[in-house]
Formats: C-alpha cells, structure tokens, sequence
C-alpha cells in the first residue's frame, strides 16, 4: 500500500497493473479509438492501456496529449487509473477538460517511479483518497 499524491481527483479505478518500462507520447503513440498502444518502438507496442492502472515512467511532450486522453475517456477506452512519476501538465489538462465536460474520469495520482515494480503483474485498486493497493 502507497498513498499517492492526487493530481487530478477522478473515479475510484481499479484494474490489472500496465507498468511502462519507457515513456510514451500519447499523440501518436497511442490509439484514442482502442486504447492500444500503437508506437512501434515503445516495449509496450500492442499493450492496450483501456481499464488498467497505467503506471508511467514519464511522457514524451506533445501539446495534443491531452486531446489524446479527452477523446480516451469519451470513447470509454481510458485507463481506470493514472499513475505518473512525475506530474504532466499537458497530459493531466486531458482529464480536468473532460470532468468539465461531464465525463466520468479516472484519477491521476503521483508516486515514486522506485514502487512501480511492485504492482507489476497485479490487480492494483487506486482510492479516491490516492491510496494503491494491490486488490
């Protein structure tokens, strides 16, 4: 169990562990449609982040990162939780623009990138509170 710091409060989510041993660029490095990852060169290539906690090492700046993971949440293929290293403004605007627009989002909490390896290959729970937990 680690408290996280809530970056952007969203729903409670639950789901199998994605932990990205790469950065990603969600503009063009993810699929909005299906929730794959679609970058060729990410470790992860194929990996679909849709219903998992998705744990990220870090992301590859684009501005359009944030529509990425608006048009995720829209088309339901978000992941159920976000768990960054470090806080990604842009990326994180993607969530606080889709709450305003009424969608139900997932929450993004931040820890340490030296815990991730614990939750790899389990179900992991994020709390409203910012708690993870493997589940």
């Amino acid at each position: 169990m680690n408290a996280a710091e809530i970056l952007v409060p969203g729903k409670a989510g639950e789901g199998e562990a994605l932990v990205l041993t790469a950065p990603i660029s969600f503009w063009g490095g993810v699929d909005p449609k299906t929730g794959r990852i679609a970058d060729v060169r990410h470790p992860q290539h194929g990996e679909v982040i849709s219903g998992r906690v998705l744990f990220l090492p870090g992301t590859i700046g684009s501005s359009s990162a944030s529509a990425v993971l608006m048009e995720l949440v829209h088309n339901g293929r978000a992941p159920a939780a976000l768990v960054l290293h470090e806080p990604d403004a842009i990326l994180l605007l993607g969530l606080i623009v889709a709450r305003e627009m009424g969608w139900e989002t997932p929450m993004a909490v931040r820890l340490e990138r030296g815990v991730f390896e614990t939750y790899r290959g389990s179900g992991v729970k994020v709390d409203s509170d910012g708690v993870v937990t493997v589940a």
